[in-house]
């Protein structure tokens, strides 16, 4: 499977930060936002990603993670210049994609919760179709709303409805089989000129290959798109990580354990970073991992 990020678009609502540097550049608690959506794809298997942004940005995300090889991943590089629509993303992908399947992940959506990885390893195996993922909210019309059957097949997608048939919002990662390409070339732009993903999520919901997957109690979904809701997440961050230990979506660590490095390799990333608390933590935890190279004679 492959990957794709979407970390384009201006940032507009979140002005002045993002006059001169990327959204999903911007940092939450200890480390970029990108990070985040990031290492879902990671949890997930995914090696291959392609990261979507603007032109005067690509560099930037460059400088960051350069080519990837240093967490085992095979990372390159995209230009989306105008916003034109979550689903012009598999588009601007499609040589990336191939014949394989894909994810699609929004730069600016975070998603933690317990057995994560498991619950993405079990569907990335098996797509048939498509898989969304939904979050109970208050306020569902104010998202993209699905409603399933039993079994999880969605029935129906509604985009910010005044009347929600659910509160399962459906959040920015997206699994897709091939095909995608095909059924995003076919779609017809909104009357703004843009490519809704919700569209090409119809067509699998009308061929009864869309699945959707509940996150349930115990999951937070965050979309850090305003002032007020990058703050929540900076603070929830930094609350989960106080009180657990443990550092979410350090990609490193993520690496490391998925065995896309060794622990020599993490210990090595850590130290470029040794002079902040993120890097002793991954040099911490690359000490705690089997590595004989690390005893002492």
């Amino acid at each position: 499977m492959k990957g794709i990020i979407l970390a384009g678009g201006r940032g507009t609502r979140l002005h002045p930060l993002t006059l001169g540097v990327s959204k999903q550049l911007l940092p939450v608690h200890d480390k970029p936002m990108i990070y985040y959506p990031l290492s879902i794809l990671m949890l997930a298997g995914v090696r291959d990603v392609l990261i979507i942004s603007t032109s005067r940005d690509l560099g930037a995300f460059q400088a960051l993670f350069g080519d990837g090889k240093q967490l085992g991943l095979d990372l390159s590089y995209a230009a989306q210049d105008e916003p034109r629509g979550i689903a012009e993303a598999l588009l601007i992908g499609a040589d990336h994609i191939g014949t394989d399947d894909v994810a699609l992940v929004l730069g600016d959506n975070i998603f933690h919760g317990p057995g994560f990885g498991e619950v993405l390893h079990h569907h990335v195996a098996d797509i048939d179709g498509c898989v969304l993922f939904g979050y109970r909210v208050p306020d569902p019309e104010r998202y993209g709303v699905a409603e399933a059957d039993a079994q999880g097949r969605i029935v129906s997608l509604e985009e910010k409805p005044a009347r929600p048939r659910s509160n399962l919002a459906v959040t920015g990662l997206y699994l897709y089989e091939n095909d995608v390409v095909e059924i995003a070339r076919g779609i017809r732009p909104s009357p703004r000129g843009e490519l809704e993903i919700t569209d090409v999520n119809r067509v699998y919901t009308q061929q009864r290959r869309a699945t959707l997957v509940d996150l349930g109690r115990g999951f937070t979904w965050l979309d850090t798109g305003t002032h007020d809701s990058l703050t929540d997440a900076s603070h929830y961050m930094q609350l989960m990580e106080q009180r657990q230990g443990v550092r979410v979506a350090c990609i490193e660590e993520v690496a490391l354990n998925m065995g896309y490095i060794d622990a020599e390799a993490c210990h090595r990333l850590g130290e470029e970073l040794a002079n902040s608390d993120y890097g002793q933590y991954v040099m911490n935890i690359s000490a705690a991992a089997p590595a004989p190279w690390l005893v002492a004679p």
